[in-house]
């Protein structure tokens, strides 16, 4: 199938992905696009951007996506991005108590950083308590037992949810449209003359049919819904989030210092300018919610249904407290949630299109935890997909596969070298409802 820049466009998703899509098609010069989300604004409450900040780390195991990191660090610094990335640097350690798989992980981005030419000068090392207190004093209260590690100026956080809107208003102002609060419920497809099947627009709950001649589905973990073909090759999976509120004072302390990672343990940012919240987040395996009918998983049915912080993970995140900020450990946690996002086997992305549906509808997912950092150029990489004369993917590692667990349940990622943890499923660690009395 081949595509006008003029044909109409719809992408299912307002969040990073669908957003950066919709603002690089703009312009490469397609005129014709519609973004629809069941959320009632932007950030919407389904994407997994819709946060206060995320980790902006150049440096991975793997040198193709390294080097994308630092293309789209880059890109936070052009003027659109830039108000929303703060380049605090970012602390990367290991407690003395941490299993051996994080300080393999660890000293693995560790010698990334270090061997990269664009990262190597930002790059110290942190072999004692010492190397972090004589650098950010905010600490000085903390034991950081046995912490070492390294510290990378380069890398930062995002606003993200800031950033979201930006760019949603600089898609509108060059006449992308945008119907919020409708959620998607049907692909309507039609049968080809060769015996296929195209789409040929979208159908939401309300029964609105919103005609289209090429989809480009970015829903993040809900993708499945729509793109049931995707199977067990991107599932739904969560890491916990709370926050601390701080007052002013307590957050004027704070600021500037850098996202501060214990593999063993979890991170933390500087507060939230506005609103001193510090955000904390513990490193596990995260949590599943599997459809027995399926075998997938699938986000819960409400956002409220993810609004806690399961026990386990609220004692990581104090244990993080008592080493860095211990006044801050026995604070209450508030505005505690599970983010959702689309998880893979082997932490790829998937930008390709779905088979048999005559090269009209793409899938773009599988975050898998670490995509946000590529919000400012995540969405050129389908212009080249999109214009592939053999509709092919041109990068192999992106392509749509059909992988089976290991142990035959969709529980991926569990074996991704840089996650620390079990999995839990949902059902295990949800509150039990409070007693009616």
């Amino acid at each position: 199938m081949t595509i006008s820049k003029s044909d109409p466009i719809i992408i299912l998703g307002a969040g990073a992905f669908g957003l950066s899509t919709a603002l690089h098609l703009t312009e490469a010069g397609y005129t014709n696009i519609t973004v629809i989300d069941k959320g009632k604004e932007v950030p919407s409450g389904y994407s997994a951007a819709n946060d206060v900040n995320k980790i902006l780390r150049a440096e991975y195991e793997d040198r193709f996506y390294t080097d994308l990191a630092i293309e789209a660090l880059e890109a936070w610094k052009t003027p659109l991005f830039a108000p929303h990335f703060h380049q605090t640097g970012f602390l990367h350690c290991v407690s003395s108590a941490a299993p051996l798989k994080a300080v393999g992980t660890l000293n693995a981005f560790r010698a990334s950083a270090e061997a990269h030419p664009r990262l190597r000068k930002y790059v110290s090392p942190i072999d004692s308590r010492s190397d972090i207190v004589d650098q950010f004093w905010q600490f000085q209260d903390g034991p950081l037992t046995g912490w070492h590690g390294y510290l990378n100026r380069y890398d930062g956080y995002a606003h993200s949810s800031n950033a979201l809107i930006a760019v949603q208003r600089a898609c509108v102002a060059v006449g992308v449209r945008f119907l919020l609060g409708q959620e998607v419920v049907e692909i309507v497809y039609e049968k080809t003359s060769q015996g296929g099947v195209k789409s040929t627009g979208v159908r939401t709950r309300t029964g609105a049919y919103h005609a289209a001649k090429l989809i480009i589905v970015a829903l993040g973990a809900a993708a499945f819904d729509l793109v049931p073909q995707l199977g067990t090759q991107v599932v739904a999976k969560s890491w916990s989030v709370a926050h601390v509120q701080l007052t002013d004072a307590e957050a004027s302390v704070l600021r500037g210092i850098p996202v501060t990672y214990a593999r063993d343990f979890g991170f933390l940012f500087e507060p939230e300018p506005g609103t001193n919240l510090l955000k904390l987040c513990p490193m596990g395996g995260g949590v599943i919610n599997t459809d027995p009918k399926t075998g997938v998983s699938r986000p819960p049915a409400t956002l409220d249904d993810s609004a806690f912080m399961p026990a386990e993970d609220e004692k990581r995140v104090r244990k993080l407290l008592e080493h860095t900020l211990p006044w801050l450990a026995k604070r209450p946690l508030i505005n505690k949630t599970l983010c959702w996002f689309a998880d893979t086997a082997d932490s790829d992305f998937i930008i390709d299109f779905v088979p048999e549906t005559s090269n009209s509808v793409i899938l773009l997912s599988g975050d898998s935890g670490h995509g946000f950092k590529m919000f400012p150029i995540v969405g050129k990489w389908v212009k080249p997909l999109l214009e592939a004369k053999d509709g092919e993917q041109p990068v192999e590692r992106w392509r749509w596969k059909n992988p089976k667990p290991k142990d035959g349940k969709a529980d991926w990622g569990g074996d991704v070298s840089w996650r620390v943890g079990n999995t839990q499923e949902f059902e295990e660690v949800r509150p039990l409802p409070k007693a009616h009395l």
